[in-house]
């Protein structure tokens, strides 16, 4: 690599990655006020709450992460402008050096955003369902306490008569609200939390499961016994995508041998493959706009690390709600941000020969 290359491609990953580093401190201070409640209601300690804040942070670092790298860019070009090297790279033809830095800068955020996307957002996944089941289990065995109706989760609440010697619990009740199409109802005469591997499973004892429908259908089903994953309780939405969890290496592999995708996982694939094309997207949009020097001073500028950052929002509101699939905006600002640099680069005679034309 070229010592201009270098220089350049260090400039746009330290801005990117001193941002970065800030937006995820900031996004897990956030997360641990969010998840307070696992210390004062639930019983844990910081420990806990430190984690499973830690856990939430994958998809909101995908969701900041191209940002912060258009922005590193930006921040460096505008130096580089405010330095007038940016002038002396054009004038001593280095746009080849631009390039090539601009690419690596490409390459190494399309990775890491790959990486994340692929491999980190579905272990944090796993991690944080087996974290809160650990969590209610706790709850269930320990920390709830009798004749006191306590929240699980949004939507679950759980009580407990009383508990009996080796962790037996007398008079359970759970109410779960979690779908709003069904609401379903545990009693039991007693329960037990049972360690089953890496799950925990809350074991009921002569008792019913009452359903009861939007539309005011009614059933009642009545048990010897009727073992419930605790996971199924403590998650936030009653029913929770497994595939969520699967590393797409995983799902590669499961596809592969069977031979069989199902519309789900692929959709899943081409979702996450979309976070390289927003790293690619943005950096080629912010050559395009802060790429080149300028002389102009205008009286009111909004500054181009707002432009970025709106920019980047937009992208993801068109990925979101277009029938085309995530990757549409991406795709389009790819084609703007090319669209924009082949004018930008196109050869132009001077003015005296085009006076003379």
């Amino acid at each position: 690599m070229r010592k201009l290359t270098a220089y350049l491609t260090r400039l746009f990953a330290v801005d990117a990655m001193i941002l970065f580093g800030i937006v995820c401190v900031l996004l897990w201070l956030v997360n641990c006020l969010r998840s307070f409640e696992v210390v004062s209601v639930k019983g844990q300690g910081f420990g806990t709450l430190a984690l499973q804040a830690l856990y939430t942070m994958p998809p909101l670092a995908l969701s900041f992460f191209y940002i912060c790298v258009g922005i590193g860019m930006v921040r460096a070009l505008m130096a580089l402008q405010n330095s007038h090297e940016l002038h002396i790279i054009h004038t001593s033809h280095g746009l080849s050096g631009l390039w090539r830095a601009t690419l690596s800068t490409m390459a190494a955020g399309s990775l890491v955003a790959m990486l994340l996307a692929h491999v980190a957002e579905p272990w944090a996944n796993r991690q944080l369902n087996v974290l809160s089941s650990s969590i209610a289990a706790d709850l269930v065995s320990s920390t709830l306490k009798p004749n006191r109706f306590t929240q699980v989760t949004p939507g679950v609440v759980l009580l407990i008569g009383g508990r009996e010697d080796g962790g037996l619990i007398s008079e359970f009740f759970a109410d779960d609200r979690r779908d709003p199409e069904t609401r379903r109802t545990y009693i039991a005469e007693s329960a037990r939390v049972m360690a089953l591997d890496d799950e925990y499973i809350l074991q009921l004892q002569n008792g019913t499961l009452q359903y009861s429908a939007d539309d005011g259908r009614y059933s009642e089903i009545r048990f010897a016994r009727y073992d419930i994953n605790v996971e199924s309780l403590s998650q936030q939405t009653a029913f929770v995508n497994p595939l969520l969890e699967r590393n797409s290496f995983e799902l590669l592999g499961s596809g592969l041998s069977s031979g069989e995708w199902s519309p789900e996982a692929v959709t899943l694939l081409l979702n996450r493959s979309a976070e390289a094309l927003r790293v690619i997207g943005l950096c080629l949009f912010v050559l395009a706009i802060a790429g080149f020097p300028s002389g102009r001073r205008a009286r009111f500028r909004l500054p181009l690390e707002a432009v970025v950052l709106l920019v980047g929002f937009a992208e993801r509101g068109i990925g979101s709600y277009s029938p085309l699939g995530t990757g549409t905006g991406a795709i389009l600002l790819i084609l703007i941000s090319a669209m924009v640099l082949a004018i930008r680069f196109r050869p132009r005679r001077p003015v005296q020969e085009a006076l003379q034309a």
